[in-house]
C-alpha cells in the first residue's frame, strides 16, 4: 500500500493541529479564570485536569510522532482510534467545556450559539439515537478494507477519518455525561445504551481476532513494530479494541448504576417531579428559580 503521508506534510499538519489545541486550551483556561473572578462558581481543578488530559490524548493521536506510525502497525492505528473515540471525548465533556468557553470566548461569538436555531441543532445532536448510530457507522465504515485503504493512501481522507472518529465520539458520550448546560440526571436507558454500543465493536474485533488471514493487505509489506507478524499485529489490534472498549464502557456503566442507586438521586428525582407539577415548573427548575 503506497504511503503518501510525506514528512513535510505531516510536520505542517502537526504544527497546525498543535497550535489549534493550544489555542483551545488557552480559551478554556481563560473562561475558568473568568468564572472564578466573577464569583460565578469556578470549575473544579479535577475538571480542568480532565480537559487538558483529553486535549493531550487528541494531540497524541493526531499530531505526535505516534500518529505517523499507523501505516506500519494496525495496533497503533487502532490505538489512535480508541483515543479519539473512547477515551478523549468523556474527559472533554467531564470538564464542562461549554461553561468555560461561554466565558472565554468573545460575547458576540457566544451569542451566535444562543440563537434558537443553534439551540435546536444542539438538542438534535444530543439525541442518544444519533450518537449511537453515528459512532457505530464510523467504526464499521472506516474498517471496510477498500475505505480503510483510501484513508491510508490519502492525507485528506485520513484527516476526514480521524475527524469523524473524534466528532462521533463526542456525540456518543454527550447523553451519557450530560455536561453543562444539560441537567445531569442518571438514566437506566444509558446503561442499555452502553451495552448495545459494545455490539458493533464486539463483532468487528471478534472477526479480526479469529480471522485466519490478514484483512488489510497493506500491512503485509510494512515494517512490523513490536516484532509482530502482520496477522499477529491484526489480532493484537482487535484485542486492544475489544478490551479497551469493554473496560471503559463497564466503568461508565458502574458509575451510572451507582448514581442511580444513590439516595441523593432518589431525592433529586422527587424534587424534579414536584417542580414539574408547578406552573412553569420545568423552566423554573432549569433556571434555578
Amino acid at each position: 500500500m503506497p504511503h503518501l503521508h510525506h514528512g513535510a506534510a505531516i510536520s505542517s499538519a502537526s504544527v497546525l493541529i498543535t497550535a489549534m489545541l493550544v489555542f483551545t486550551a488557552l480559551v478554556y483556561l481563560r473562561g475558568c479564570l473568568s468564572l472564578r473572578s466573577n464569583s460565578l462558581g469556578g470549575i473544579a481543578g479535577w475538571r480542568v485536569c480532565s480537559f487538558l488530559v483529553g486535549l493531550f490524548l487528541i494531540w497524541l493521536a493526531v499530531a505526535s510522532p505516534l500518529s505517523g506510525l499507523d501505516h506500519q502497525s494496525l495496533t497503533v492505528h487502532m490505538l489512535k482510534h480508541l483515543l479519539l473515540m473512547t477515551v478523549a471525548p468523556p474527559l472533554i465533556w467531564l470538564s464542562e467545556p461549554v461553561r468555560a468557553w461561554s466565558q472565554g470566548l468573545p460575547a458576540a461569538f457566544v451569542r451566535i450559539f444562543q440563537r434558537p436555531l443553534m439551540l435546536g441543532l444542539g438538542d438534535f445532536l444530543a439525541r442518544p439515537q444519533l450518537g449511537w448510530l453515528a459512532a457505530a457507522a464510523a467504526l464499521i465504515l472506516w474498517h471496510i478494507p477498500p475505505i480503510f485503504a483510501l484513508g491510508m493512501r490519502s492525507a485528506g481522507w485520513h484527516f476526514v477519518e480521524e475527524s469523524s472518529f473524534l466528532v462521533t465520539g463526542l456525540l456518543f458520550w454527550w447523553p451519557i455525561i450530560q455536561p453543562w448546560p444539560s441537567i445531569s440526571q442518571p438514566d437506566l436507558s444509558m446503561i442499555l445504551y452502553l451495552f448495545f454500543a459494545t455490539i458493533p465493536c464486539d463483532i468487528l474485533s471478534g472477526f479480526l481476532v479469529f480471522c485466519d488471514r490478514v484483512i488489510y493487505p497493506g500491512y503485509l509489506s510494512s515494517s512490523h513494530l513490536f516484532g509482530f507478524t502482520a496477522l499477529g499485529d491484526q489480532q493484537c489490534a482487535a484485542a486492544l479494541m475489544w478490551t479497551c472498549v469493554t473496560i471503559v464502557y463497564l466503568i461508565a456503566g458502574v458509575i451510572l448504576a451507582t448514581r442511580l442507586l444513590s439516595p441523593q438521586h432518589v431525592h433529586d428525582r422527587g424534587f424534579v417531579a414536584k417542580s414539574q407539577e408547578l406552573p412553569g415548573g420545568r423552566e423554573a427548575f432549569q433556571h434555578g428559580d
